[in-house]
């Protein structure tokens, strides 16, 4: 009883040096970034104060934060219902492009033949520049419709997303693979037991750069025509009214909804796959 005791009793006090230094490692991390980032904005606001930079050269970001907040949800460009729009139709086209490209990596993955033909179609698309599709996606979809963006951050986000999961779901340890054949486990079982679980982190992986490329392609599809009330026509919009300082307040929220999606992907990896290497050493 009273070794169960001290067994608790030294967890217990041993639980929270670990945790003081996960803290202390978060915090030392982080602080670099957030001290360069602070560093640059007081910069930034100093240097255009000090050599009087016009505003359409680069306005203070003072300035851009003073733009967001007074075209938020009024004013002439309605920043709230543009990045509304926009958040829709790039995360519209994350999931069709992610659903697209995993159900063709696994059929890649399944037949050496499909791999073999599929593969270079996606590389040809991936290849292609984004803005030769945003007139075809246009005449396919419609101009004014947001699914024409949407298969413009699809087709951004397929490829990374195909080859990835591809490469992940024949990347099985072979003993691990011999090892569920001598139990005479069935291709589903092998498939949900051992490839799913290897190729997870290429998934993860691909999908974080996926979902910066699935706003990219929004933007970009808005620039070629649609509602006036999106991200890309408002950037449009206020640059030929020599309103930068609105410009780059739109431009501030595409980035910011870009770290928002980079990040929620992050604690779905941490939720999904917290046996992973990668992630057992950044809590050790």
């Amino acid at each position: 009883m009273s070794a169960d005791v001290g067994t608790v009793a030294r967890g217990s006090l041993g639980s929270e040096p670990r945790q003081g230094r996960g803290t202390v490692r978060t915090v030392s991390e982080y602080a670099p970034a957030i001290v360069v980032f602070v560093g640059g904005i007081v910069a930034w606001e100093l240097i255009v104060s000090t050599l009087g930079l016009r505003a359409f050269i680069l306005p203070k970001p003072s300035a851009i934060v003073a733009a967001l907040a007074d075209n938020w949800s009024s004013g002439r460009f309605g920043l709230l219902a543009s990045w509304q729009a926009t958040t829709i139709e790039a995360v519209g086209g994350l999931v069709i492009g992610t659903l697209a490209a995993i159900a063709t990596a696994f059929l890649a993955a399944r037949w050496a033949t499909a791999r073999n033909a599929l593969i270079p179609l996606g590389v040809a698309a991936g290849a292609i520049p984004i803005i030769a599709f945003a007139p075809l996606m246009n005449n396919w979809f419609g101009a004014l419709s947001p699914l024409s963006k949407m298969m413009m951050a699809a087709v951004l986000v397929f490829f990374p997303i195909m080859v990835n999961v591809t490469r992940g779901l024949i990347a099985a340890e072979p003993a691990a693979l011999e090892l569920m054949r001598s139990y005479a486990a069935s291709e589903w079982t092998v498939l949900r037991k051992v490839r799913v679980p290897t190729a997870l982190p290429f998934f993860f992986t691909a999908l974080k750069v996926a979902t910066t490329l699935s706003l990219i392609g929004a933007i970009v599809g808005e620039y070629f025509g649609g509602s006036s009330l999106v991200l890309g026509r408002i950037i449009v919009q206020a640059s030929s009214a020599l309103r930068f300082d609105v410009t780059w307040a739109a431009v501030l929220l595409a980035a910011l909804t870009g770290i928002m999606f980079y990040f929620a992907v992050v604690v779905l990896e941490r939720i999904f796959i917290p046996w992973h290497a990668s992630l057992r050493a950044e809590e050790a």
